[in-house]
């Protein structure tokens, strides 16, 4: 359930004409498939630090965050923080533990994000700081951000000095041969699989026990077999994740890959997230 951030502002229409100008086209980067690579070179291909039309260089596309200054401190970002913005002016995308979505308002080289969130808890510290700061960034209530290209990527500015900086997402992690991570903030172990498309198997941790099983991948779907496991036993905040996790094998799953994200879904029942890292 999404709660209002902060006071939603009416998305300006922005003019035929202006419209009409741009020249370069956009393809938007989703699923499995990756944005055209023209596109992107038309968006990002200043040398040095340009400004341009906000709404030319961000609609379109998925933006991967790789990290925020504010008040001096520069955080990295999680792997899966990312913002898309649509050609309709649509937001949506992932601070750290919570998803957000909402509108855009363009002005010249400067852009304004409406948005709500979901109200997850973030347990892991540094995750918690990131999202704090990055919403922040994404809801100051006085003055919109400026847009500046940097070589092939690109900032977001505050008047405070607040800078986020992206880079456009160039294509999805491969599901096969990836140490996909556990991205549960219980998982303290590093619970994580790895599917093996020669081998037809996933075999990784659980977080306590080491787990093999059989994995048919096939139309968007995974059918994981009944799994082999070690046999330790371990403290109950690992046990519980193992258990969450076992409930994942012997069935059908449904897989999607973001990126370096997937996620893997049940049946009419829950997700889980993994992430790979860079």
């Amino acid at each position: 359930m999404y709660t209002q951030r902060s006071n939603r502002r009416k998305r300006r229409t922005v003019l035929a004409a202006a419209t009409a100008a741009l020249s370069v086209p956009f393809v938007a980067a989703c699923g499995g498939e990756q944005a055209d690579a023209g596109a992107g070179a038309g968006r990002a291909s200043a040398v040095g630090t340009t400004t341009g039309t906000a709404e030319r260089t961000l609609t379109g596309s998925r933006w991967n965050v790789d990290g925020i200054t504010a008040n001096g401190t520069t955080l990295p970002a999680p792997v899966d923080s990312h913002i898309t913005v649509g050609d309709d002016g649509r937001t949506d995308g992932r601070y750290a533990c919570n998803h957000f979505r909402g509108e855009t308002e363009f002005d010249g080289d400067r852009v304004r994000f409406s948005v709500s969130t979901t109200l997850v808890a973030c347990d892991d510290e540094p995750r918690k700081t990131f999202e704090r700061t990055l919403s922040r960034a994404l809801s100051l209530p006085d003055g919109a951000l400026e847009v500046r290209v940097n070589d092939v990527r690109v900032t977001l500015t505050a008047d405070d000095g607040t800078t986020v900086r992206l880079s456009e997402n160039t294509g999805d992690t491969p599901l096969h041969g990836t140490k996909w991570k556990n991205t549960d903030p219980d998982a303290e172990s590093g619970s994580h699989l790895t599917f093996d498309e020669e081998e037809g198997t996933v075999s990784g941790s659980l977080g306590c026990n080491k787990v093999n099983a059989e994995a048919t991948v096939r139309d968007g779907h995974i059918t994981v077999g009944t799994p082999t496991t070690t046999r330790m036993v371990c403290e109950d905040s690992l046990m519980e994740t193992e258990k969450r996790l076992l409930e994942f094998f012997d069935t059908t799953l449904s897989y999607r890959v973001d990126h370096r994200t997937m996620t893997l879904t049940r049946e009419n029942g829950p997700s889980v997230e993994f992430f790979a890292p860079a």
